[in-house]
């Protein structure tokens, strides 16, 4: 019989998932721009959206891409709302892929990951490249070891998502089992 979540249940696991996303970012933002490699922070917002959409699906999954692209361009302090519909995007495309394609796993996560970093990263370049005409050559010898340092600590994330995701692959707010 398939059990329907109950606001409680619905609730806690909206903090969970805001808790995930806060500690990512206090992570990015304030911890690892002092442990620095190559002069690089990684970049973890993407991973955890990526991550949360893969194991809950397109709903949850855009929203949280919504808040985690906040998070990301209240930190890069971009052109405001690249990163929000950027990882909102990615969010509903990953979950409606991850509800209706494909397997979720972690090697479907890690290649996920890897293609949102790298995309992320051009997202970062774009402007230096084409506004303040920085060598490609130079953009693209930061973004790879970035994009590297990032798929690293996308490994541990991957547990803390994976459990929080555990929880809801069971039975979704509609009743239907994922």
């Amino acid at each position: 019989m398939v059990a329907v979540m109950n606001k409680k249940e619905l609730i806690i696991l909206i903090l969970l998932h805001a808790l995930l996303l806060i500690s990512v970012y206090v992570l990015q933002g304030v911890i690892l721009p002092f442990i620095r490699i190559g002069g690089l922070v990684p970049l973890l917002m993407p991973i955890v959206a990526t991550g949360i959409a893969l194991y809950e699906g397109r709903y949850i999954g855009g929203i949280s891409g919504l808040f985690a692209g906040i998070l990301c361009d209240v930190s890069f302090n971009h052109p405001v709302g690249v990163f929000t519909v950027f990882l909102t995007i990615t969010g509903l495309f990953v979950g409606t892929l991850a509800d209706t394609v494909i397997l979720r796993g972690f090697v479907i996560y890690y290649l996920s990951c890897a293609i949102v970093l790298i995309i992320s990263a051009f997202i970062q370049m774009f402007p230096f490249w084409v506004l303040q005409n920085v060598p490609l050559q130079v953009l693209i010898g930061t973004a790879i070891p970035q994009t590297i340092y990032s798929l690293i600590l996308a490994f541990p994330i991957w547990f803390f998502v994976q459990a929080l995701g555990r929880h809801t692959e069971r039975v979704l707010p509609t009743g239907r089992r994922t």
